[in-house]
């Protein structure tokens, strides 16, 4: 009973915060508005972020359930496509958000302590990179 209490709270806390990290990152980069002004289609924002929205609400339920979609080649080349181009934004605006941290750092500062911050980011992607493929994809 302890077990799954702590499960459930490390899995809702873990939840939380990978959430809370990605509607920070999204926010701050501003990754949305920039897109409508890039393509000039600033009447569709409000589109842009109900997309995000229902593609993160979309993939939270296929990630927790068995569903199979029985779809044709082209809608999965679609599909990858889409994912291709979202990945390909996060991973641009990746190299801004990079300046974050010396900014914040110095603000709040712990600019002597900006490597433990960053080394801890890294080696907490590895180890949980390395947990859920040496122990849920096995």
């Amino acid at each position: 009973m302890i077990i799954r209490l702590s499960e459930l709270f490390i899995g809702l806390a873990s939840g939380l915060i990978v959430g809370g990290g990605l509607v920070a990152f999204l926010t701050v980069l501003g990754i949305i508005p920039r897109l409508t002004q890039l393509t000039k289609t600033n009447r569709f924002i409000r589109v842009y972020e109900a997309a995000v929205i229902l593609g993160a609400l979309f993939g939270t339920y296929l990630s927790f359930t068995n569903a199979v979609l029985h779809v044709s080649l082209l809608v999965v080349v679609i599909w990858g496509a889409f994912h291709g181009v979202f990945v390909g934004m996060l991973a641009a605006a990746l190299t801004e958000v990079l300046n974050v941290f010396p900014i914040l750092a110095k603000r709040v500062g712990l600019q002597s302590h900006l490597i433990w911050f960053m080394m801890a980011i890294v080696l907490g992607k590895i180890c949980g990179s390395l947990f859920q493929w040496l122990i849920f994809v096995k």
